[in-house]
């Protein structure tokens, strides 16, 4: 039968060694969370830029899509009733640029609500 060692006996972590592995550990995480952007002509657009300041940055894109999206109630999974979502609550206005980045590189989605970027996705095809 093999001798099963306890190595926590041997080599207990010291408080310092605790705080440098949450640390370390919250870092890594932190790492993770990060908002996308698209270089375009040396600048970088980002989420909470402009139409006019993507407009600059990057030029026209090769399709703009403007659509209504649903709105959902508060904690639902579900949109509103139709009668309800056209009558008191308007649709969120979306406005979806795509923007082809040249051969060997995915395609760029740009989507705006209220204006702004609120996310930028990349795919073979318009997602």
């Amino acid at each position: 039968m093999p001798k099963v060692v306890n190595l926590a006996k041997q080599h207990p972590m010291t408080p310092l060694a605790w705080v440098f592995a949450a640390a370390l550990l919250l870092a890594t995480m932190a790492g993770t969370a990060h908002a996308e952007s698209l270089r375009c002509n040396g600048h970088f657009a980002q989420e909470g830029d402009s139409r006019i300041s993507v407009l600059y940055k990057c030029g026209e894109p090769v399709l703009k899509d403007s659509y209504c999206a649903p709105v959902y109630h508060y904690q639902s999974i579900y949109p509103l009733p139709l009668p309800l979502a056209t009558s008191i609550v308007p649709c969120q206005a979306v406005e979806e640029w795509l923007y082809d980045r040249g051969p060997g590189n995915l395609m760029a989605t740009v989507r705006f609500q209220s204006g702004v970027v609120r996310s930028i996705s990349y795919g073979r095809t318009p997602q």
